[in-house]
């Protein structure tokens, strides 16, 4: 009978072969014991990989809409805030300058003056607001700042009721310059209005108010009639001065509903965007249950099996070492 022999090198080779296989296999399971979940994605799932790719790309589309949710919203609060600022300047100008429009109290109407400019610079500079590199009232063009400095678009206006004979030819040159398309128009730097963001699957929102909307413009008027005071329009001129006033004070009262109307519709965007991103995070919370129990593994099966493969380890090791003892010497 031929008898087959096994040359120490080659057992050497298939031993540590043998022991390489254990230990790769011991890493695996202690893995996947730490983790809960399948070292090894492809024989876990058989080579199927649909319902992983499926939820993989609705989570990293959901990741999309958190990150334009979080901008977005950022953004709206920081607008709101805005917007409240001016409501809340506009507001309480309009009773001091109805409260003031009295022609016996010339130093009074100076004051009232100045404060309208310094309260008018500041609406000014909150609309050019900007985050980053974004100017938030600028629209599409949200690159440029979309005002000139109130100082400067003062100026302006006080060229445009140069030679106004009267408040109410001072109030009409207003009208007119803010109603020409070569106005304020003109004045505004920025672009229109922003396109609709998606913000879920399947729903936008829209921000689209900029400093050119009507209402901002119409503030923007009522605020320059009694700020041109400070520039020196009818100085000397109590009654016309005190009438300025009065003006002033009537047409940011009557801007106040507008104002309101306006932050209201951007609280409903606002409140919107928070809706969707709730929406987005209870989706992402799902899905990521789903990948888990997709990718999990039965820890009692997978502990049973590493302590099947380290009692196979001690046993390799065992005959390893009994194997290198082995000697001539002991069977003469």
């Amino acid at each position: 009978m031929t008898s087959l022999s096994v040359g120490d090198m080659s057992q050497f080779f298939t031993l540590s072969r043998s022991g390489a296989a254990l230990k790769t296999d011991s890493l695996r399971l202690s893995n996947e014991l730490v983790s809960g979940l399948a070292d090894d994605t492809a024989a876990h799932l058989s080579g199927d990989f649909g319902p992983l790719g499926g939820i993989e790309t609705s989570l990293a589309r959901l990741r999309g809409y958190k990150a334009v949710t979080t901008e977005a919203g950022l953004f709206t609060q920081t607008m709101q805030t805005v917007l409240g600022r001016i409501s809340n300047i506009s507001s309480d100008l309009s009773q001091s300058l109805l409260a003031g429009a009295n022609p016996g109290a010339p130093s009074r109407i100076a004051t009232l003056g100045t404060d309208a400019a310094q309260k008018f610079d500041a609406v000014v500079s909150g609309l050019n607001t900007r985050i980053g590199d974004r100017n938030l009232f600028a629209g599409v063009s949200s690159t440029t700042t979309p005002l000139p400095s109130g100082a400067n678009l003062l100026d302006t206006l006080q060229t445009v009721v140069a030679g106004a004979g009267s408040a109410e030819a001072v109030q009409t040159a207003l009208d007119d310059w803010f109603a020409d398309p070569a106005g304020y128009a003109a004045t505004y730097l920025g672009g229109g209005s922003l396109a609709p963001i998606a913000v879920a699957p399947g729903e936008s929102a829209r921000i689209d108010i900029t400093a050119a909307d009507p209402v901002i413009a119409n503030t923007l008027k009522g605020l320059a009639l009694a700020a041109l005071i400070d520039r020196g329009v009818f100085a000397g001129n109590a009654a016309e001065q005190t009438n300025m006033v009065r003006l002033s004070g009537v047409a940011l009262l009557a801007v106040q509903s507008d104002l309101g109307t306006t932050t209201a519709k951007l609280g409903s965007v606002q409140a919107q965007i928070d809706q969707a991103a709730q929406s987005n995070a209870a989706e992402t919370s799902a899905l990521n249950i789903a990948l888990s129990d997709l990718l999990s593994i039965d820890n009692y099966e997978v502990a049973s099996r590493l302590q099947q493969t380290q009692v196979q380890l001690e046993t390799l090791y065992t005959l390893t070492s009994r194997m290198s003892r082995l000697s001539l010497v002991n069977f003469l």
